[in-house]
């Protein structure tokens, strides 16, 4: 039989990002596990970037391409702080990113995007994509491997009005942000039990400081909160299997 070498410019290297709008607060948070087929790369390797003041996003799939496109997007606000001399709102940092998605659209980069952070009002706002650049504003969304398993249980616990109901409804959920952390933790201790790039379940440990991350050599669950106080992280340990 003849072989056939085979070459893709493209690799998955896996995780789960989910995010979370409430009334004054946005949670933004991923798991720390990079994978390539069934090797581990890292255990330790951040999936969610702070692009602007107000903005942070999270990105799965593969991780060359989510480093391009970080730095594509760091250079343009740069330029957009120059010429306006102040930080790029959240959504305008979601048109900026689907701008810059659909351009690569005939080679696009592989990577799978949720924007989470606070608008002009001060409200939380969450922006899913599709790796092209169509993009909603929405409650709330989870991109990555797990999503299929966290998605239908976040449908379940805050049932987002349909965007198509007259007059338009409010997207942010209804929970405290404790609450809403409370949540997040709980997706991923379900969605790891069966999507082995997501890592596995472990008693839940949230650290607070961010040296303890470097001392730490296990997946962790990484959390992003953005309020008006501010953007703070907290850390959650899981299973050194």
């Amino acid at each position: 039989m003849k072989q056939q070498a085979n070459w893709s410019p493209y690799d998955n290297n896996g995780g789960t990002c989910v995010a979370i709008a409430g009334a004054d607060y946005c949670v933004v948070a991923s798991d720390t596990r990079m994978s390539t087929g069934y090797s581990i790369l890292t255990r330790d390797y951040s999936k969610i970037c702070q692009l602007a003041e107000k903005s942070v996003m999270a990105s799965s799939g593969f991780q060359a391409d989510v480093r391009a496109l970080q730095k594509v997007l760091a250079a343009r606000h740069a330029i957009y702080q120059h010429q306006h001399n102040k930080q790029m709102s959240c959504p305008a940092m979601a048109q900026l990113l689907s701008n810059t998605l659909y351009y690569k659209r005939f080679f696009p980069y592989y990577a799978f995007n949720v924007l989470g952070g606070l608008d002009s009002e001060g409200k939380g706002c969450v922006f899913t994509y599709d790796a092209v650049g169509s993009y909603e504003r929405v409650g709330y969304s989870s991109q990555g491997s797990g999503s299929t398993l966290i998605m239908p249980f976040l449908d379940n616990q805050l049932k987002s009005p349909s965007p198509l109901l007259l007059p338009a409804q409010d997207a942010v959920t209804p929970l405290s942000e404790s609450e809403a952390i409370d949540l997040v933790k709980t997706c991923f201790a379900s969605a790891t039990e069966r999507d082995i790039y997501t890592a596995a379940k472990y008693p839940y440990f949230t650290l607070f400081s961010e040296h303890v991350r470097h001392v730490l050599q296990g997946d962790k669950l990484e959390i992003v909160v953005l309020n008006v106080s501010g953007i703070r992280r907290e850390y959650m340990e899981l299973r050194k299997d």
